[in-house]
């Protein structure tokens, strides 16, 4: 079989996906035969050991009518067997065999304000049809949580068996502990975009609450510069708050110690497809406060301290427990040890093969 994998945003935080199923599936097939699609900045991004996986490039931008005029064309003369898009944004036109990996809802849902209001919804305007026309097309859509599978099925009107849950995992990260300096050794940690639905700036007021018992106390905020975090940035400089540290990128090695030293991991997030990070928290054995929207309970379980992320004073509460309970510190990264151990990447890439062999088999019984 000739498998063809639209790993175009693989150099991405929601690329971590594409990466780690590429990882394994090579681990575990030796028979069948991969085409992996790239953008030509990140050629060298991902780089196969298994013989029957090749890197391809293309240069298409997410939600252009190129991806709907040239993007169709390159994928037709692939010849694949199957078409994994490992995100929802596809050419519309392309009726073969393929799957469609849904991550999450959160662009038809939400609106970030450091975007132009107008391009903004008018790409949402043209990823609800996208969207709406890959779920209906593809053989399969894979979902990385139940919650996820429910909101497409309810939002897409599709069948339920149509919609395959492959639980995503958190790798150890592969790389040396390397000290981050700070003013404290007391600090709250949060890792990832700082886009509207992540609710920054409510962990920030709850942070600002906190630090009236924990002087000591600060709030870190680990991830790449671009203007959603300037924003909130600018936000806190205007209002004075103190004690909040953007750290822009880090390397692995940084990340590790930061997850690894932290009092705690907070996820304020309203809306999540899994939810990454906190299980990363976890690897690392640093203790989990969460929001309880969306998948996260589903994905943390009883790993996690949860609170309600629209109520600044139940998020301090819920942080300021952890703080000063030892034995729920315990409890928590206890339950985080075994809660992260029962995900693995390598199950995932398995669940995800016998999803490739069934779409195809339906496709050659339809013919």
């Amino acid at each position: 079989m000739k498998i063809a994998i639209d790993a175009r945003m693989i150099n991405s935080s929601t690329g971590r996906y594409a990466e780690r199923l590429l990882h394994y599936l090579q681990e575990l097939d030796t028979v069948n035969t991969y085409t992996v699609i790239v953008p030509t900045k990140d050629r060298d991004y991902w780089t196969p050991t298994n013989a029957n996986f090749n890197v391809v490039t293309t240069d298409v931008d997410f939600y252009s009518f190129a991806e709907q005029t040239t993007f169709y064309t390159f994928i037709e003369s692939l010849n694949a067997d199957l078409v994994h898009f490992t995100m929802p944004q596809q050419p519309v036109r392309y009726k073969k065999p393929h799957v469609t990996t849904v991550h999450d809802l959160t662009l038809l849902k939400t609106y970030n304000s450091d975007k132009n209001w107008f391009v903004y919804h008018f790409k949402q305007l043209v990823a609800r049809s996208v969207f709406k026309i890959a779920a209906e097309s593809s053989r399969t859509v894979v979902t990385p949580s139940e919650y996820t599978k429910q909101e497409v099925q309810t939002y897409f009107g599709i069948s339920p068996e149509k919609i395959s849950v492959t639980y995503e995992a958190a790798d150890s990260i592969n790389a040396a502990p390397i000290p981050y300096t700070l003013p404290s050794n007391e600090y709250l940690l949060y890792v990832g975009q700082q886009s509207d639905y992540k609710n920054i700036r409510r962990l920030v007021l709850a942070h600002q609450e906190l630090i009236k018992n924990h002087p000591k106390l600060h709030l870190v905020l680990v991830g790449g510069k671009n203007k959603a975090l300037r924003t909130n940035e600018a936000w806190v400089q205007k209002n004075n708050y103190q004690q909040v540290i953007f750290t822009g990128f880090v390397d692995d090695g940084q990340l590790n110690w930061l997850y690894a030293n932290a009092t705690c991991y907070v996820f304020p997030s309203l809306m999540e497809g899994f939810g990454l990070p906190g299980l990363e928290a976890m690897r690392a054995g640093c203790p989990v406060v969460s929001s309880n929207a969306t998948c996260l309970p589903e994905i943390y379980g009883n790993a996690a301290h949860y609170f309600d992320p629209t109520s600044i004073a139940d998020m301090t509460a819920k942080i300021g427990q952890i703080l000063t309970d030892a034995a729920l510190r315990s409890t928590l990264i206890n339950n985080g040890t075994v809660r992260v151990n029962e995900y693995s990447w390598e199950r995932t890439a398995r669940q995800t093969l016998a999803i490739y062999a069934a779409s195809v088999s339906e496709s050659s019984q339809a013919a």
